[in-house]
């Protein structure tokens, strides 16, 4: 079965307190993102990268705090999460019609990732109360097997609970959660490629 990983917006402005969009303990997802991307790397695993990339006037603005303007710093990747040379990188939230919040709206992605023989994704990344829930229910929508890495997502929660009940509801849906400590480990020799 063909696994891809999906690293959700891992942006400086998500990632780390001085972010225009910090992410509550964002950054300690970080060490369990750089280890997938490098396992990635070393397997010829391939590798989806979504980033917010916003105009700045996005209307978006008028919800959230300016976030992820297109060619701003703070939307660029943290440093020690060095994507695989050969990442897949998807922007979303390009247009001010309306909020993207999925790797898959509006993009080919489902029809690229089924033409490359994908059966099943992991996801890790930013936010799992908005973004990765919105990804893994359109991946599970689209036949993918979806497994969200517990221990590489972090909540907004601007309700408390917001991530533990999106956690749960993807849950109820058919995701499976897992730690990457799990997938890694999966087969007994780490290879989650398989």
């Amino acid at each position: 079965m063909k696994t891809v990983f999906f690293d959700i917006d891992s942006q400086l402005d998500f990632l780390y307190p001085a972010g225009a969009l910090y992410v509550p303990n964002a950054e300690r997802i970080v060490p369990a993102i750089a280890r997938l991307n490098r396992f990635a790397a070393a397997h010829g695993m391939p590798v989806v990268s979504t980033t917010d990339a916003h105009a700045e006037n996005d209307p978006e603005f008028s919800v959230w705090p300016p976030h992820c303007v297109a060619g701003s710093p703070g939307a660029d990747f943290g440093a020690a999460l060095t994507l695989p040379a050969a990442a897949h990188i998807v922007s979303k939230a390009t247009t001010r019609e309306r909020d993207a919040y999925s790797g898959f709206q509006d993009t080919e992605l489902a029809r690229e990732l089924r033409a490359g023989g994908c059966a099943r994704v992991f996801i890790g990344g930013l936010a799992t109360d908005y973004c990765v829930r919105a990804t893994a229910l359109d991946a599970l929508r689209a036949g993918f097997r979806v497994v969200v890495l517990t221990d590489a997502v972090r909540a907004v929660d601007l309700q408390s609970g917001d991530g533990q009940r999106a956690l749960a509801q993807l849950q109820a849906q058919g995701v499976q959660l897992a730690t990457t400590t799990e997938l890694l480990a999966e087969d007994g020799r780490g290879d989650a490629s398989a």
